[in-house]
């Protein structure tokens, strides 16, 4: 009998609202949290839109010092962090310390620093360099913060998978405990990559929307104009702990890990392989590691990017692992609301899929007007909808052909 692995504690910071609720109220209300750039001038690119987290205050959340020693990133998983502690009534006495663990990712790191500091050394000189530059970029940050924060010695890593991060942290931060090395995982992803620069690259590469002039309808996942993704930013993080020390402590329980596969495409360093063949294979591990047949899945929380290429594959690969199944599947995009999150996108759609099964609401995939015959599936076209579900899968795919899908089960008692 392996170890179960429960989530009890959620966070989050994100276009849509900077805690849980906020967040999933408006996912529900179907409401758009992409709009045109206020972090910087972008009038000299051709990308002038975003989903940005908005009325964020680091200073009032971290005091100035604090504020200024992270780059947004960390600070995004920290909050989210603190939120899911908080959340999960978690009280850490110093034996519990070395039995709880970190593990949360980004594709991208501090990049934000390092434009910063390279400006600095250009224009004032290489001794004006912040000597915090280093720590506040590295990628593990956020993972090394965290624990700081809360004196936690567990295991404490980080994992860079592109836009499968999150759900790779998740992942992974569950296995931890299944073998024995950590009770508690402070696990998820953050990202905080809104920068010309950035823009700029992705836009070059032809995987950005440029429908500037309505950024509320630009991301429109499986939809027949959809024309690239929208960037986003923010942090979902999870408290998952094993399911025989939840109980102990009398924790509320929101959901069960049931399940977790990931594979790799092996075919291109940023286009999917046309045949989905790695992304089914993934969804066949997490159901196979859960030990459920497909026709017991109720709802799919796509990957669903926007791009014209991406929605195509996933539709051929979720059409592969459910067969007939798959005319009966809700599938939905949260990337329709807030765009992609990159490191943080599958952390905080697996939250997404745990706050679905609690509460029997599936938020819908907006913007969907123009059907594409290639992308035939339920994707609960721009209104939610009640589901009394029991099973909820969450897609996660990178850059590099990097795959991963969570299993969820409603927690309905042992």
């Amino acid at each position: 009998m392996r170890e179960r692995v429960v989530i009890t504690g959620l966070g989050a910071v994100t276009p849509l609202g900077n805690d849980v609720p906020a967040m999933w109220g408006a996912l529900l209300a179907g409401r758009s949290g992409v709009a045109p750039i206020t972090l910087f001038d972008a009038s000299t690119i051709n990308v002038r839109i975003a989903a940005e987290v908005k009325q964020f205050d680091p200073v009032a959340l971290f005091g100035r010092r604090d504020a200024r020693r992270h780059d947004r990133f960390t600070l995004f998983a920290l909050e989210a962090a603190r939120q899911a502690i908080a959340d999960s009534g978690l009280r850490f006495d110093e034996g519990l310390k070395w039995e709880t663990g970190v593990l949360i990712g980004t594709a991208i790191g501090g990049i934000l620093t390092l434009l910063e500091n390279y400006e600095v050394l250009q224009t004032a000189g290489a001794h004006r360099v912040s000597p915090f530059m280093i720590p506040m970029m590295m990628p593990n940050a956020a993972s090394g913060s965290v624990a700081i924060a809360y004196g936690l010695r567990g295991p404490n890593i980080s994992v860079a998978s592109a836009c499968a991060t999150g759900a790779h942290a998740i992942g992974e931060a569950a296995r931890i405990i299944r073998r024995g090395d950590a009770r508690v995982m402070i696990c998820g992803g953050s990202e905080a990559v809104i920068a010309p620069l950035a823009l700029a690259g992705f836009g070059n590469m032809g995987a950005i929307s440029t429908r500037n002039d309505e950024p509320e309808k630009a991301s429109r996942p499986f939809d027949a104009q959809r024309d690239g993704f929208v960037m986003g930013e923010g942090a979902g993080v999870l408290v998952l702990e094993s399911l025989d020390h939840a109980l102990k402590r009398d924790a509320r329980i929101y959901a069960e890990l049931v399940g977790y596969g990931a594979t790799a495409d092996a075919f291109h360093i940023t286009a999917p392989e046309e045949s989905g063949l790695g992304a089914a294979r993934a969804m066949e591990l997490a159901l196979k590691d859960a030990g459920l047949a497909p026709e017991e899945v109720d709802y799919i929380n796509a990957h669903g990017t926007s791009t014209p290429l991406n929605d195509r594959v996933e539709t051929r690969a979720i059409r592969l692992v459910f067969k007939s199944h798959a005319d009966r599947l809700a599938v939905s995009s949260t990337k329709s609301m807030m765009g992609h999150l990159m490191g943080a996108a599958g952390a905080v759609e697996a939250l997404v899929c745990v706050k679905s099964l609690e509460t029997g609401w599936v938020h819908p995939t907006i913007n969907y007007e123009y059907p594409d015959p290639e992308c035939d599936l339920d994707y609960v076209p721009n209104h939610a909808r009640q589901l009394n579900h029991r099973i909820a899968l969450s897609n996660s795919f990178g850059f590099g052909g990097h795959n991963a899908c969570l299993a969820f089960r409603r927690w309905e008692g042992q």
